[in-house]
């Protein structure tokens, strides 16, 4: 699973890489978390607002911080069965 944080590095964007990280931990799941920090890239997603949040490719949250229960909900959708 690939995992990508995407921000200027506000501490929004922090909270959102902690929450993941979190919620990972909880799942049991191994992935790749990268943080992305290039305006150039975050617009190629087609994000306006950030923290936003990609799973394997996929924009699944863009504009807010969610809790740790929503991103397990998120990452949970994307695990293979």
């Amino acid at each position: 699973m690939q995992v990508k944080v995407l921000g200027p590095g506000c501490a929004n964007c922090v909270t959102l890489e902690r929450v993941t990280r979190e919620a990972l931990a909880a799942l049991g799941l191994a992935a790749d978390v990268e943080k992305v920090t290039d305006y150039a890239t975050i617009a190629g997603y087609g994000v306006m607002r950030t923290p936003a949040l990609v799973v394997d490719d996929e924009v699944v949250l863009a504009g807010r911080v969610p809790t740790v229960g929503h991103v397990k909900e998120l990452l949970a959708a994307h695990t293979p069965a």
